[in-house]
């Protein structure tokens, strides 16, 4: 009886995954040695004289259980191995583990894609103001059934609906707004901090900090990438007054009663302690939140922004950006 090693963790950055994969296919492997991946391992007991080692149900199960790191490796070992690693199921399998969410009930591209895109390392300024960018944070991913948002940076218990004539109406009285027509699927968070959008100076020292959520295959659209898309203010909120902590939050309207709601509202068990001015973040199956610590201050503004596919498409992206007054 003879172990093997194959590796189970997840990664966190794959980049070129499909031509990787056509580049190392007709490598020759010759059944004696499984590849090594460079990950945690899980030990299998086989019989290597009774083993066929070209068992494909075994192996489209092992591959449900790699990274797209090791997926990569597998499928460029050769011909035969890159037809398993290319399988639809695989990367599904794949993209909804590492990312922890559900299946939505259709996609628009590959499983493939979606993986790459979600986790190339890419993010909303790799396309668009790069110029504006300082540093963000994966946050994670989130999940919407409803077309309906609720944004605030109001992180009291318990949630109040805001009420308003229009959004704009809703921001400047409540710092919260409901959305409608919202793409529903997997949702991807990060953190930017950006530079103060008012100034173009390079020495300017003034910083956004920004929670961006996006539709798990806006990346892979070609008007986003062209730049036809673009992000729309609906509303802005001011307060003019010393304030604790930069705060924001989304949820999917539906699930503001579950029981994940009320991990973000127990703001103890996650936000900075006094004098942490580190940001800090919650993700849960169907919201995510930010809160950073602030310094003495003479208060915030905060900035509400949508983006559409298209004039009547639904909202794919949404921000809540905050910065000092």
């Amino acid at each position: 009886m003879k172990f093997w090693k194959i590796g189970t963790n997840g990664c966190t950055s794959v980049s070129g995954l499909t031509s990787l994969i056509s580049f190392g296919r007709d490598k020759f492997f010759s059944g004696k040695v499984i590849p090594q991946f460079p990950v945690e391992f899980a030990f299998i007991a086989w019989n290597s004289d009774k083993l066929d080692w070209y068992e494909e149900d075994i192996w489209t199960e092992i591959a449900k259980y790699l990274d797209g790191k090791s997926l990569v490796m597998l499928g460029a070992t050769n011909r035969w191995f890159h037809r398993i690693a290319m399988e639809e199921n695989i990367w599904k399998f794949a993209c909804l583990r590492d990312l922890q969410v559900k299946e939505p009930e259709r996609v628009a591209f590959k499983w493939i894609e979606l993986y790459t895109s979600a986790f190339d390392g890419s993010h909303s300024y790799s396309f668009h103001q790069q110029g504006k960018h300082i540093d963000w944070m994966r946050i994670g991913a989130f999940f919407f059934d409803s077309p309906v948002a609720l944004l605030t940076e109001n992180l009291s218990s318990p949630i109040k609906i805001p009420q308003g004539a229009t959004t704009e109406k809703m921001v400047q009285n409540t710092g919260s707004c409901v959305l409608s027509n919202i793409k529903p699927g997997i949702w991807i968070a990060d953190l930017q901090l950006v530079r103060c959008p008012v100034c173009n100076l390079n020495t300017c020292e003034g910083t956004m900090q920004t929670l961006d959520v996006r539709h798990i295959e806006l990346f892979l659209k070609e008007e986003y990438k062209k730049g036809s898309w673009q992000y729309e203010e609906i509303g802005c909120h001011e307060i003019k007054k010393h304030t604790d902590r930069a705060s924001g939050c989304i949820f999917d309207i539906r699930h503001l009663e579950d029981c994940s709601t009320s991990e973000i509202l127990n703001l103890q068990s996650w936000v900075g302690k006094l004098k942490d001015w580190q940001p800090k973040a919650r993700i849960t199956p169907h919201a995510v939140a930010v809160s950073t610590n602030l310094q003495q201050n003479e208060g915030i503004q905060v900035k509400y922004n949508a983006m559409k596919g298209g004039p009547e498409g639904e909202i794919v992206s949404m921000r809540i950006s905050q910065q000092l007054i």
